[in-house]
């Protein structure tokens, strides 16, 4: 798994990206560095926002069911994940083997990043788009791994 960077003091006590009030280290973090896996299908979509956000391509792969999982992908260096809500969970809890979370994720694209078409410019004249995605997400249970972790299935954009 891609190893996370070394974090300054600040960033260590700033909240996680996934929108929980907590600091990433407590957070999404250990799921990141196999430290430990999510418990929850909520979980395991809080921390892959997080992984796209932050280009961990190897967690995003680790946490992807193999019948659906690409053998690769590439980041859009011009996306910007900005924030993200839950909308609805159907269970996905820890007795379960099977979950859905439908979320909203806001994002900004830069410098003409999606079809180049920009939908307005900032103060400092570079191009910016912003956006909202949501997504019905669906998750199981891997049983072929030690544990049963969650892994990401598929999802539907709305």
């Amino acid at each position: 798994m891609k190893s996370m960077p070394s974090t300054s003091t600040a960033a260590e006590q700033s909240f996680c990206l996934c929108g929980r009030k907590v600091p990433y280290r407590d957070c999404c973090e250990p799921f990141h560095l196999g430290r430990a896996w999510p418990e929850t299908a909520e979980q395991l979509m809080r921390s892959r926002y997080v992984a796209y956000a932050l280009h961990l391509k190897d967690y995003l792969l680790q946490t992807w069911d193999p019948s659906t999982r690409p053998s690769d992908f590439t980041f859009d260096e011009n996306l910007h994940w900005q924030k993200l809500r839950i909308l609805k969970t159907k269970r996905g809890r820890a007795q379960d083997n099977t979950g859905s979370v439908v979320f909203r994720a806001e994002y900004c694209l830069k410098d003409g990043g999606l079809n180049g078409q920009p939908d307005r410019v900032d103060s400092s004249g570079s191009v910016i788009e912003k956006g909202v995605m949501t997504e019905k997400s669906r998750f199981v249970r891997d049983h072929r791994q030690s544990g049963a972790p969650w892994v990401y299935l598929d999802g539907e954009l709305s």
